[in-house]
């Protein structure tokens, strides 16, 4: 009887746990639908723009900050090309260049240089997620982190973008960074 008992409360325990996983899941970007402004790609990433963000290990410490600039541009095929430049506080640059090609559904497929497969974008009113596998230097040897990307545009010239890093599905770190187009 007892061993009934064991293994009933480790099921119940197993089902509080997933159920608690449950309520921690993130919103669906159709949730955002409504909002305003209508965030539309190739009106936002067009021509020059700025980034400027931080980085944050797992302990939610701050342990770096870069700058980036970014030339956006569509191609007559609608292909929109992201060029980045990063540059980090401790004189580290680096480069990105993402290739946005939008599908039949809406949305888009983006895909980088450090990017190992392209990612489906979702979009809805104000918002824009995507998650993608990056590959990261870390420590002189590349570390490919699943990264949960969502982006909000607040006004016509400006983007929120929060990013989580996970490695076997444990957060490690995180971005945020503001995006603003040029004048």
């Amino acid at each position: 009887m007892q061993l009934a008992s064991s293994v009933h409360r480790k099921y119940l325990l197993l089902l509080s746990l997933l159920a608690g996983l449950w309520g921690c899941s993130s919103a669906d970007v159709s949730s955002y639908a409504d909002n305003q402004p209508t965030l539309v790609l190739e009106n936002f990433f067009d021509g020059q723009l700025s980034a400027h963000g931080i980085v944050k290990n797992r302990s939610g410490e701050l342990i770096r900050y870069f700058n980036v600039t970014i030339d956006a541009s569509w191609d007559e095929q609608g292909v929109g090309t992201l060029d980045e430049h990063f540059v980090f506080d401790d004189g580290e640059k680096q480069q990105r260049i993402w290739t946005l090609v939008k599908q039949e559904d809406g949305s888009y497929l983006a895909s980088a240089n450090d990017v190992s497969k392209p990612a489906k974008m979702h979009l809805a009113g104000n918002a824009l997620f995507m998650d993608y596998v990056l590959t990261l230097q870390y420590k002189g040897k590349p570390l490919d982190v699943v990264v949960e990307d969502k982006m909000y545009l607040v006004n016509s010239t400006t983007i929120v973008n929060e990013s989580v890093m996970r490695k076997f599905g444990f957060k490690v770190g995180s971005v945020s960074l503001v995006i603003q187009k040029q004048s």
